[in-house]
């Protein structure tokens, strides 16, 4: 194989179909979210409504500062529907990346034209990365033609690393995923990791912020780590960006070394 990053060529134009649909499913909810935000926040009408629900949910569910523009886009697209698109997607082509492909019987054809391990790794991480990046993106770019006229008041700096730390999370379980299908190569291992990391990120972030016996769940939260600081509204922890970025590397050095060193379709 000559071409310059041949499987990361084929790893990524071979699922555009796929990489369309989740951008016209991320477009979906941010037209379907944030146009309604003039007629429902920043009004009595909308603070008596989240006054009126349970504190607990509340806080769960990061409404608690619902009744501004930057709130509002933080809870529902960057919080909510949003980071559910993001991670299924990222999880899907993590998981499909090299546990998938040694599941089919494909990753041993690829290493049979003298493809070494580490460039399938790498070169499909590679991939991944480009395709989270494109959709977050994306987002950056339909928020910010929203923005105006939603009347969301969002800041463009604070945007942008908004769109960081929300590519950094759906990458971590998206590389998670990766790890454990090259370390087993297994797809459905993968899938499952993946799916832990965002489920689990989830679950402590909103038990964490019930109350102080419990906040130290919140450090063992990647959800936490990207939108406690409800970057939308006060800037990026970048911090925070750092570890999900940096952590997502990490998984991907395993994973290569952990295919270099077992037996594949064993």
């Amino acid at each position: 194989m000559n071409a310059t990053l041949p499987l990361f060529r084929r790893a990524f134009f071979d699922t555009w179909r796929s990489t369309l649909g989740w951008a016209a499913g991320l477009a979906a909810a941010a037209f379907l979210y944030l146009p309604l935000y003039p007629s429902i926040g920043g009004s009595a009408q909308m603070q008596d409504m989240v006054n009126a629900l349970p504190a607990e949910m509340t806080k769960a569910l990061n409404y608690d500062q619902i009744a501004t523009g930057p709130g509002y886009a933080q809870a529902t697209l960057f919080g909510l529907l949003g980071f559910l698109l993001m991670t299924i997607a990222s999880v899907a082509w993590g998981a499909a990346a090299v546990g998938g492909d040694e599941e089919s019987g494909q990753l041993e054809l690829t290493l049979a034209h003298g493809v070494r391990r580490v460039q399938v790794v790498l070169e499909r991480a590679l991939a991944l990365f480009l395709r989270v990046v494109l959709l977050s993106g994306l987002v950056f770019v339909l928020v910010l033609v929203l923005n105006e006229p939603s009347q969301l008041g969002i800041e463009p700096a604070n945007l942008f690393g908004a769109a960081v730390l929300f590519a950094g999370l759906a990458l971590l379980s998206g590389t998670a995923a990766l790890c454990v299908g090259a370390v087993t190569g297994r797809k459905t291992y993968g899938l499952a990791a993946g799916a832990a990391v965002a489920v689990l990120g989830y679950v402590f972030n909103a038990v964490g912020r019930q109350s102080p016996d419990v906040e130290w769940l919140l450090n063992l939260s990647p959800y936490h780590w990207a939108y406690g600081n409800s970057p939308v509204v006060n800037g990026a922890d970048w911090a925070a960006a750092g570890w999900l970025w940096g952590l997502s590397a990490a998984l991907v050095a395993l994973a290569a070394v952990a295919l270099e060193q077992r037996d594949v379709g064993a």
